[in-house]
Parts: C-alpha cells; sequence; structure tokens
C-alpha cells in the first residue's frame, strides 16, 4: 500500500459486541496503526484495546470519529438493528467500512447505507469472509473450467441448529445466499414457502429472534429460486436439525459431476463423478486444497481459519481497492442481494406467488413493532 492507513472498530458490549472478531485483522497487516476502538461498555473497551492493539479508547463512537484521523473503521455489533446509524456516521466521516453481516434488517436500511458510502466517496465490505478464502476459492476455479460439466442446480442448507428456520436464514443463511451468488450469480426470481409447527405462517407469526437482527418467522423454510441459464437453486431450514455440528453446505449438480461444500471452521469441498451424487460414479473425493498465499508483510501470528483468515484478507481488500480502485470482493451491494434473497423468500411466502427481482423497501414482515 502506498499510505500508512490508521484503523478503527465500532463495538456493543452486550448488544452483539466486536462480532466475529472484525476489530483484530489490522494489528496483522502491514502498514496500518490499529488507532482506536469505542464501546460504551468500560470492561469491553479494555478487552477490545487488549485484543486488537488499539493505542486509545471511547466511550462514544462518534467521539472517535470526531477526534481521530482515520481512514477505515469496522462496524463490529452481531444485532443489525445497530447498523444504520454506525455506517451512516462512519460514512459522513470519510472513512472506508468493514461491516458484520448481514448487513441490514431489511432493504431500505440497507439501500439508505450504500447511498451513504456512495455519496461520501467511500467503500463498505460485508463479513462474509467465505469469498476470499479456501476451498471455495477452489470450487468456483472447478465451475469456470467445468469440471462438473455445465452447472444444473444448487442446493443448500443452513445451520438448523435452535434458531432453525427464519432465523436461520438470515443469520447463517447469508453466508449461504452469498456463496451461491459467488458461484453462480444473481437470482432471477424466487417461490418460498415458511412454516411453523407444521402449517403456513401468516404475518401474524412474526416473532422476535434471539438476537435483534429484524423480525423473523417459521421453524421450516424451504425457497425454490430461478439463476441465469436455467440454473435452479433450492434451499432448507428446519429447526432442531442440527444434532451433531453444523448443516451449513452447498450441493452443486453439474451434466458430468457434482460438488459438495461444507461450511464452518474446517471447510471442506468434495467432488463426484456422479451428476446426481448417488448411483454410478457415486464415489466422493475429497478435493486437497493448497493453503492460500499470505499477505505480504503479513505477521507471523496469523490464524488461518476461515473467518478470521477472511476478516484479514477482506480488509486488505478494501484498502487495495479504495487506493487503486474497484469495489472490494465481498461488496456491500453483494451483501445487499444476499439480505434481498432472504427477504424475496418472505414475499414470496406471504404474497402467494413467485417473486422476480429486483425488490426494495422495507421487511416483508414489518417492523415487528406494529
Amino acid at each position: 500500500m502506498s499510505k500508512k492507513w490508521r484503523a478503527a472498530a465500532i463495538g456493543l458490549t452486550g448488544h452483539g459486541g466486536f462480532g466475529h472478531g472484525l476489530h483484530l485483522p489490522y494489528q496483522m497487516l502491514p502498514n496500518v496503526e490499529m488507532a482506536a476502538v469505542s464501546d460504551p461498555d468500560e470492561a469491553g473497551r479494555a478487552k477490545a484495546m487488549q485484543q486488537s492493539g488499539a493505542a486509545h479508547g471511547y466511550a462514544d463512537y462518534r467521539e472517535m470519529l470526531e477526534k481521530e484521523e482515520l481512514d477505515i473503521v469496522s462496524v463490529c455489533p452481531r444485532h443489525t438493528i445497530y447498523h444504520r446509524e454506525m455506517v451512516l456516521a462512519v460514512a459522513e466521516a470519510k472513512c472506508h467500512i468493514y461491516c458484520e453481516k448481514a448487513i441490514a434488517p431489511d432493504l431500505a436500511e440497507a439501500d439508505e447505507m450504500l447511498d451513504a458510502c456512495e455519496r461520501n466517496g467511500v467503500l463498505i465490505g460485508v463479513s462474509h469472509q467465505a469469498r476470499y478464502v479456501e476451498p471455495f476459492l477452489s470450487a468456483r476455479k472447478m465451475l469456470e473450467d467445468g469440471a462438473i460439466g455445465d452447472l444444473v442446480s444448487v442446493h443448500g442448507r443452513f445451520k438448523e441448529d435452535h434458531r432453525g428456520g427464519g432465523e436461520d436464514m438470515l443469520t447463517l443463511g447469508t453466508h449461504v445466499f452469498d456463496m451461491t451468488r459467488f458461484l453462480v450469480g444473481d437470482a432471477s426470481w424466487v417461490m418460498g414457502a415458511v412454516m411453523l409447527n407444521g402449517r403456513e405462517v401468516t404475518i401474524e407469526d412474526r416473532a422476535d429472534p434471539t438476537e435483534p437482527i429484524g423480525p423473523v418467522a417459521g421453524d421450516h423454510v424451504r425457497a425454490l429460486f430461478g439463476f441465469k441459464r436455467g440454473i435452479t437453486g433450492t434451499f432448507e431450514s428446519v429447526r432442531g436439525q442440527s444434532k451433531h455440528g453444523t448443516r451449513m453446505s452447498l450441493t452443486l449438480i453439474g451434466t458430468n459431476g457434482t460438488l459438495s461444500l461444507t461450511f464452518g471452521g474446517a471447510a471442506t469441498l468434495k467432488k463426484c463423478n456422479s451428476a446426481a451424487g448417488y448411483g454410478d460414479g457415486a464415489d466422493w473425493e475429497l478435493v486437497n486444497i493448497k493453503p492460500g498465499p499470505p499477505i505480504p508483510g503479513q505477521g507471523d501470528n496469523d490464524d488461518d481459519a476461515m473467518i478470521p483468515r477472511g476478516n484479514t484478507l477482506a480488509v486488505w481488500d478494501i484498502m487495495q481497492k479504495a487506493e487503486n480502485g474497484g469495489q472490494p470482493v465481498s461488496s456491500g451491494r453483494d451483501a445487499r442481494a444476499a439480505l434481498e434473497m432472504i427477504l424475496g423468500v418472505y414475499k414470496s411466502h406471504l404474497e402467494g406467488r413467485r417473486i422476480k427481482f429486483p425488490i426494495s423497501g422495507k421487511h416483508p414482515l414489518g417492523s415487528g413493532t406494529e
């Protein structure tokens, strides 16, 4: 990089904290100073300073933005209801942004945030870390090289733990939808079905999630998406199915074979020569993946797990694009598109019809306070 960067992070202990370590990557990068963190909780602030190597701590992020000369800021809380206010303040301070997923509770807030970034000439990236790491990069290359022939369909599952259904679709499904777009491209339409205790949900079934990320509904979500070139995708989450670890996965079926991608700390990529994943030629092979190259000048204590490595590569990408032009690989627009797929499922179900993209506006379930 051609200049010295000054970085900071906004956290909120007790309300999503510092997310999945979005305050940590900067100390791993060359030519970057971790200047400050903000958190109204004194103990949380002290811990974040110690973890990140930040020189200063603030109780109020607005004061931090006013007093510190910053170039990039992580908006860290997991609770998406706080993202809009924080992102708007950082954008007005002319700082580039790395934001925790999901980008916002609804598309109206996402659009307001993206417009503010564009108006102020700053970039925003979102923490869909899989875009930066193996084995997801190898899966994309294999698809481009025709390793399984022409892609026919994609099948995704979310984590399916106690949040299974609507909440799972937003908290973990956002990764699965984003990776589908990374591999396949934009969705053209969706048909969704959302169930609760075996019946179709209505807007009266709107519920508060375990964390404030916007309204959710249903303990069983199913969706059929259409993509370009006639590719279809099915996605499902059923509450309480994850009894022995995460079920987050993507299966990509081609004319000559199948790829299987699993998410999590030990993400894997498997291939078989069957176009259905079973029957003749269905012997699965684990694809050997070489570790990704290090970032030039990166610290020796780099963590190669998917989330920390992805965070480091994501903020490095934002800084490189800010200096050289272009949008981050995991851009705010990409994050909005994943959210659009999620909310499209609800919209389709509630309206009882196939929904074409793009869509915009408030959450189909309403604000949750009506």
